[in-house]
């Protein structure tokens, strides 16, 4: 049984989605930040990749997109190298990795 991971309350913080579409950038009050539906891009599915959030239908963990975007790599470069991930995927990544953190904060 796959599970889908929940929905964030609220947005991402504003750099996370701007930083894929515009490395180096920014945010500033007004800008407008696009909201990805994580809960149809990430899931966890039992004994796949450790039971870590994977996208739906790949065994690429968010984990991994995480890790490229930090080495440097652009979302560009990563659909590039991932033909089976779209921009939006990496701004699900992005998304979950800010719900997450603030999930930690908070607790």
């Amino acid at each position: 049984m796959h599970r889908l991971v929940e929905e964030p309350d609220e947005l991402p913080e504003r750099w996370c989605a701007q930083a894929v579409e515009r490395p180096g950038a920014i945010a500033r009050p007004g800008d407008s930040v696009s909201h990805v539906d994580i809960t149809n891009l990430i899931e966890t599915r039992p004994g796949v990749r450790s039971d870590k959030p994977c996208f739906v239908g790949t065994r690429i963990t968010v984990y991994d997109v995480l890790e490229y975007l930090a080495s440097g790599m652009t979302a560009e470069e990563i659909v590039v190298d991932f033909p089976e991930l779209t921009v939006e995927h990496v701004r699900a990544a992005l998304q979950f990795a800010a719900m997450r953190e603030r999930r930690l904060a908070s607790a």
